[in-house]
C-alpha cells in the first residue's frame, strides 16, 4: 500500500536538494513511500537584514516546525545549525538525526588563493559572526564583510568582485548544490571552528507519529545524534541566540566517547574562550564544557555580542 510522506522545508535550492536526498533515502529502504516536498516561505529567506532584528534563527525554521504542528506536513527538515538555541524546543515534536555531512567551512576565491594568501585589505563576505569574529581574531587584515543570501548568491558576488573579494561558507551546503569545485581551500575544524549543528540534517516528527519514527529509523545514525544532542545541549546551556559567535564540534570516538570542543568570541575577535570535554553522556559532557566556558567568561562575552 502506498505511504504518502509530505516532507516540509524551505524554499530555497539548497533545501530543495536535501529534500531531494531524503526522498531518495524513503525510496532506498520504503519503496512503497511516496514524499511530497511542502516548500515553506520562511521571513529568514525573504529579510535582508542582520536575522537579530526580526527573531534570530528561528526565522528560518518557525514556520517549516508549524507545518509539521498544524498538519500541513508530516515531517519537517531542517539544518540543525539554523535551530535557535535560545528558545524552548516545540512541544510534540521529536528529532531524528540522520549521518552527518562534512561540518568544515571553505573559502571561495575567484582568483585561486588560500586564506593565508589573501592580502591586506582583502574583502571577504560571510553571514557568520562566528566566522567573522575567528577572521578577526586570525587574520585581522582582512576586511570582513557581512553578507546574507543563500549560497548561489554569496558566490555570485565573489564573482562580481563589486562588495567582496572571497567569500567563506558552509562546505556542506556547497556540496549539496553540486558546486563544491569551487572551494580554494577547506578550512580546518580546529582552525576555523564550526557552527554547532553545521553539516547536520534534522527530521522533525510528531511524537505520536509511531510510524513514521519506524520508518525513519534504518536513516538515523547513532554517532551523529549523540554528537547533534552534545552540540544542542551546549548552544541552550549558553543560551546561544543568533548573534552569539560560538563555535564548536562534538565527535563520537572509536572507544565511544562523546568529545566536544567549544569556543565563545568578542565580536571582534578581541577574546577568546576555549573549553574542551569528554565522556560517555552527551549531556553531561555539554554541562561540563559550558560550565567551564561561564566560568572564564563566557555570560560577559556574549552579552557584549547582544549589543552589536
Amino acid at each position: 500500500m502506498t505511504q504518502r510522506i509530505r516532507i516540509a522545508s524551505r524554499a530555497s535550492a539548497m533545501a530543495t536538494a536535501q529534500v531531494t536526498w531524503l526522498t531518495g533515502e524513503l525510496g532506498r529502504i520504503a519503496p512503497d513511500v511516496v514524499a511530497e516536498f511542502v516548500p515553506v516561505s520562511t521571513l529568514g529567506d525573504r529579510w535582508g537584514g542582520p536575522l537579530a532584528e526580526v527573531g534570530g534563527k528561528a526565522v528560518f525554521t518557525s514556520a517549516v516546525t508549524r507545518a509539521v504542528l498544524d498538519g500541513q506536513a508530516d515531517l519537517a527538515l531542517h539544518c540543525a545549525k539554523d535551530m535557535p538555541g535560545d528558545s524552548p524546543e516545540p512541544e510534540g515534536l521529536v528529532c531524528r538525526y540522520p549521518r552527518r555531512d562534512d561540518v568544515r567551512d571553505v573559502l571561495v576565491d575567484p582568483g585561486g588563493r588560500r586564506l593565508d594568501e589573501l592580502p591586506t585589505g582583502t574583502r571577504v563576505g560571510t553571514s557568520a559572526p562566528r566566522r567573522i569574529a575567528q577572521l578577526a581574531a586570525s587574520h585581522p587584515h582582512l576586511e570582513l564583510i557581512p553578507v546574507r543570501g543563500n549560497a548561489d548568491t554569496r558566490l555570485a558576488l565573489a564573482r562580481a568582485g563589486e562588495t567582496v573579494d572571497a567569500v567563506v561558507l558552509a562546505g556542506a551546503g556547497l556540496r549539496r548544490i553540486g558546486r563544491e569545485v569551487e572551494a580554494t581551500e577547506v578550512l580546518d575544524a580546529y582552525r576555523m571552528m564550526p557552527a554547532l549543528g553545521a553539516g547536520q540534517l534534522v527530521m522533525q516528527v510528531r511524537e505520536t507519529d509511531e510510524a513514521l519514527l519506524a520508518l525513519l529509523d534504518p536513516l538515523v545514525d547513532a554517532d551523529a545524534t549523540r554528537a547533534a544532542v552534545a552540540e544542542r545541549t551546549l548552544l541552550r546551556a549558553l543560551t546561544g541566540h543568533c548573534h552569539a559567535p560560538i563555535a564548536g564540534h562534538a565527535v563520537v570516538d572509536a572507544s565511544g566517547q562523546v568529545r566536544l570542543a567549544a569556543r565563545v568570541y568578542a565580536p571582534d575577535g578581541s577574546v577568546v574562550l576555549g573549553a574542551e570535554g569528554v565522556g560517555g553522556v552527551p549531556e553531561e559532557v555539554s554541562r561540563a564544557v559550558a560550565e567551564d566556558l561561564v566560568g572564564q567568561g563566557a555570560d560577559e562575552v556574549l552579552a557584549s555580542s547582544r549589543r552589536t
